[in-house]
């Protein structure tokens, strides 16, 4: 059995604490907070686990053989980097850190110390995101051409990073997931309305050395909660919408078809020869053995932690999200500059 410890009891790390409870091969073993009233509620639901508010005594405790980090992202980095010190497996809730040079010292640590390092990207735990990535990966699509995300919502507004840092990891990660690699540049627009220095409204741009184009939008200042992003394919379209509870995935049997494109126009009168058909086929929604993405993502930690496999979200995964996010910070701050990726 992993003995796992949660940092973290408050927006997201109830639900953590409730999927490694409920793992197989996995005992909860220790909650930090500093709030004593949250650490009060986890005595009552989860009896047998300890709980502290000093991260040190939770470093200290032998029960616990890895911790799992839901803390803002600006303390992930000193928290991880500790927990690896101590010897212990890692799984840090996106972002991974707040720079490139700090993922490169937490994974040069865990691989040091021959521990793992893992990421909370959950969405690449989610069925209807590996069922696009098939999609894409079997050519069912055809030549993808561009992608558009869109993650908004009214709330939570946070204080320590701006809606970029906060939302838009998750659509970053699913983006290079789906097209295989990294962008070769990155702009983006920002815009600030209830804190200053802090945007709560952001537009990201991926451009792709293959010449595919990802646009990602996130805010929290929004009237309704949207969880969607389209991948528009020479032969097919695809819609996944997260909001959604029984059509996650719509797969668009529509396009534009090129006859005769690929020589030249010649005299005026042949230029009917030359044409962009449109085509619009059916929809196909298909079924999915839906399970909770966060369920698999622990139990996946779990696994790792106990044969000593390589996380499919690890620190390399990390660094790759992080070293997205740190260009398009550089380009908000020079007003929207294309800041190329190396």
């Amino acid at each position: 059995m992993v003995g796992v410890g949660v940092v973290g009891a408050g927006y997201w790390g109830p639900n953590l604490i409730r999927n490694f409870a409920a793992t197989p091969g996995c005992r909860l073993a220790a909650v930090a907070d500093l709030d004593e009233g949250r650490l009060a509620r986890v005595r009552s639901q989860y009896p047998g686990t300890a709980t502290m508010s000093r991260f040190d005594e939770l470093l200290a405790n032998t029960e616990v053989q890895a911790l799992a980090l839901a803390t803002p992202a600006g303390t992930h980095f000193a928290l991880a980097s500790q927990a690896l010190q101590a010897g212990k497996h890692v799984f840090v809730e996106k972002p991974l850190a707040t720079s490139v040079a700090q993922c490169r010292e937490l994974i040069a640590l865990a691989e040091g110390a021959g521990l793992v390092l893992m990421v909370g990207h959950t969405f690449e735990y989610n069925v209807a995101v590996r069922r696009v990535e098939d999609y894409i990966r079997s050519g069912e699509l055809g030549e993808v051409y561009y992608l558009y995300s869109q993650r908004l919502n009214l709330g939570v507004v946070r204080r320590d990073v701006n809606a970029m840092w906060n939302l838009a990891p998750h659509d970053v990660s699913i983006a290079l997931r789906w097209l295989g690699g990294m962008p070769a540049a990155v702009n983006a627009r920002g815009y600030t309305y209830l804190q200053e220095g802090v945007e709560d409204v952001v537009y990201l741009n991926l451009e792709f050395p293959s010449g595919v184009a990802a646009h990602i939008h996130v805010s929290w200042l929004d009237p309704g909660k949207v969880r969607r992003t389209t991948v528009v394919g020479s032969r097919k379209m695809a819609v996944y919408d997260d909001a959604s509870a029984d059509a996650k995935i719509q797969l668009f049997d529509k396009g534009i078809d090129r006859q005769n494109m690929d020589g030249s126009l010649g005299t005026f009168d042949s230029f009917g020869k030359f044409q962009l058909i449109q085509r619009a086929g059916d929809v196909l929604i298909p079924h999915l053995d839906f399970a909770e993405p966060l369920k698999v993502e622990a139990a996946h930690f779990v696994d790792c932690v106990t044969n000593r496999k390589r996380p499919l979200t690890d620190g390399e995964n990390g660094l790759r999200v992080v070293q997205v996010l740190e260009a398009a910070s550089q380009s908000l701050r020079q007003g929207g500059a294309s800041i190329p990726i190396h």
